[in-house]
């Protein structure tokens, strides 16, 4: 199965080396060209449209022998069939003219007839698939991503809890991370665009090969641990470059005919995926993969804590089961949906304020500004929702890797355009108490409140869904078992 994970490409470079710009209808150009340049100004759809695909396996297929005998293997026979050139082996070798195209003139592909313009849809999509790997590999001798994850406050901001944990093993953030990676390299590949039908397959390829470059890196980490107090976004950026840095050796192989990832050059750049492709859009690929990755450590953070997601009544409330913090709200398909924290008292108290009170989680005020600005509480509730709705509290990261590879090979969401909005980012526990609108609860106007000092809910009865075992198991996913604060109001024990 091919294994999805998350991050990004940053180089905006020249998508095309060497092919003249001039408009293809211009005869002064095919005269100087020759042939070839009628097919100029090529569109990923023109790839299916004059099946190149076909006609490259047919080369493929009858052409083993030059490959074998080629040092370069697929690219330098290519380059020597179709532009006289046994030296174009477009490999990452330090050398910035082996894969270029100087197509004007070239009498060996202008004499191809009817083999030019496919042949030339092949030279030009693997110049550019090389291009996007020299982009990922160029941006990831930078330290910005080191610097926008290396944060030494992830504690004192996202973490405020009374039961001190005092280290906790990375495993399930990171194995989060390789998930994020694919889905950085095939949204990357993409040209930072959505998912569509056509390129699933390229997209699909990337990201599996991506993610087993993280896999190989991840092992070296399967080990380390981290204090609350420690640099959590050094750990997870040291990852993520390490693993770039490995994917982008997949270049050589491809261009050498060889596999990787399962699947050959012919994946990569099925269906014109890279036939037109612009270069990496080094800002949109970069903040959607950073913005995953800081949403991925406050995950991390929250899940210690008595923070969930409660709502499902009618948006604007009104219906007597209470009414939740307006500046922590998604509505969606006519339901509200709020992020609490319940926060425990941490002084003696003989009043009220012994039982806690819910507030705003720990540094959700930071959010959506500043070095924040790309993670949004909105974001973590409709994260959190699409992960509930999928696997209820068992949304982990096996059903991530699962989840992203589906989306990417069947097209039907880009993981890396939602950025932290991604279903799963944020697997926050989430509890409908829709149903209990129409229950006869005691004090149910108490079940949802805003935030403050003095707001305790109460929650006397199944609140999650009108169902007990629903409400036990969110109340063990929030971290509340034997928390007796939103039921020391009931006059009978609620069940959970």
């Amino acid at each position: 199965m091919l294994q999805i994970a998350a991050i990004a490409a940053l180089a905006l470079l020249p998508a095309v080396q060497g092919a003249p710009a001039t408009s293809a209808s211009s005869n002064s150009v095919h005269k100087r060209c020759g042939t070839v340049s009628q097919y100029y100004n090529q569109q990923a759809t023109d790839w299916d449209t004059y099946k190149t695909g076909d006609w490259l396996n047919d080369w493929w297929n009858s052409n083993g022998d030059l490959m074998s005998k080629n040092t370069a293997g697929f690219a330098g026979a290519f380059g020597q069939w179709a532009i006289g050139n046994p030296d174009w082996t477009c490999r990452d070798d330090g050398s910035s003219s082996d894969c270029d195209l100087n197509l004007c003139d070239n009498r060996v592909l202008n004499d191809r007839g009817d083999d030019i313009r496919p042949t030339y849809y092949v030279l030009e999509s693997v110049n550019r698939l090389h291009s996007y790997f020299t982009g990922v590999g160029q941006a990831f001798s930078t330290a910005a991503l080191g610097a926008a994850l290396s944060k030494d406050q992830w504690a004192t901001t996202f973490y405020k809890d009374k039961d001190d944990k005092d280290a906790t093993v990375l495993k399930e953030v990171l194995n989060a991370v390789v998930t994020i990676i694919g889905i950085g390299a095939s949204f990357a590949g993409l040209g930072g665009g959505e998912v569509v039908g056509a390129f699933a397959g390229a997209g699909a390829a990337l990201a599996g090969g991506a993610n087993g470059a993280a896999s190989i890196v991840l092992g070296t980490h399967k080990d380390d641990t981290f204090q609350k107090s420690a640099d959590l976004g050094g750990i997870l950026g040291t990852i993520v470059v390490d693993s770039l840095k490995s994917f982008t050796t997949a270049n050589n192989e491809l261009m050498a005919g060889k596999s990787y990832g399962n699947a050959d050059i012919r994946s990569y750049i099925s269906h014109g995926a890279f036939l037109d492709f612009p270069g990496v859009d080094k800002n949109a690929v970069t903040d959607s993969m950073t913005n995953m990755l800081v949403g991925t450590a406050i995950n991390t953070l929250y899940r210690q804590q008595k923070i969930f997601v409660m709502g499902g009544g009618a948006c604007n409330d009104n219906q007597g089961i209470g009414s939740g913090p307006q500046d922590a709200v998604v509505c969606r398909d006519g339901k509200a949906w709020y992020l609490y924290y319940w926060q425990e008292n941490d002084v003696i108290s003989t009043t009220s304020h012994q039982w806690g009170w819910v507030a705003s989680p720990p540094g959700a005020d930071k959010l959506g500004s500043n070095e924040y600005s790309g993670v949004s509480v909105q974001d973590i509730i409709n994260s959190s929702l699409d992960a509930y709705n999928v696997a209820g509290y068992n949304y982990n990261a096996d059903t991530a890797k699962a989840r992203a590879e589906d989306a990417i090979s069947n097209a039907w969401a880009s993981p890396g355009a939602k950025g932290a909005a991604w279903e799963g980012i944020f697997t926050i526990p989430v509890c409908d108490v829709g149903a209990a609108v129409n229950a006869d609860y005691q004090d149910k106007q108490y079940i949802l409140q805003p935030y403050g000092h003095d707001s305790r809910p109460v929650w006397c009865g199944p609140i999650c869904g009108g169902d007990l075992q629903k409400t036990k198991d969110f109340i063990h996913a929030a971290n509340m078992d034997g928390f007796q604060s939103p039921k020391h109001l009931c006059n009978s024990s609620p069940g959970y």
